[in-house]
């Protein structure tokens, strides 16, 4: 499986921007990591095979949405709303389980991480 993200830039507070994920392989949950500067990376959003199950943390809950396109094998992180904080590099990941399966209140993304990383993108929200 590899994994590419495009889409970063520089985007004034309370703006738009759509990260894309081309993916090669059939991994079945691909989510998104972000990893601000000098923190640890984080998981923010995650989405399986079906696009019947998704997974938003708090921090990016009703400012982002993340779809997914089979047929072009991309998935996209649209981010509404961007706050100063959002600002990191920003990764999408695969991993061949239903790793967007929440289990004892957590997801297991957030719990194990996922099997594969791609190069990241990075998105600075600034005026």
């Amino acid at each position: 499986v590899q994994l590419q993200a495009s889409g970063g830039g520089l985007v004034q507070p309370g703006g738009s921007l759509t990260l894309s994920c081309v993916v090669s392989g059939s991994p079945t949950s691909i989510g998104w990591f972000r990893q601000a500067p000098g923190k640890e990376r984080e998981g923010i959003s995650c989405i399986n095979t079906n696009g019947d199950r998704l997974y938003y943390t708090n921090a990016v809950k009703g400012r982002f949405t993340i779809s997914r396109d089979n047929a072009k094998r991309t998935v996209h992180l649209q981010m509404n709303s961007l706050k100063p904080e959002d600002t990191a590099v920003y990764y999408c990941a695969a991993d061949r389980a239903e790793a967007c399966t929440v289990v004892a209140g957590t997801p297991l993304f957030l719990r194990y991480g996922m099997d594969y990383y791609g190069k990241g993108t990075l998105v600075t929200v600034s005026s």
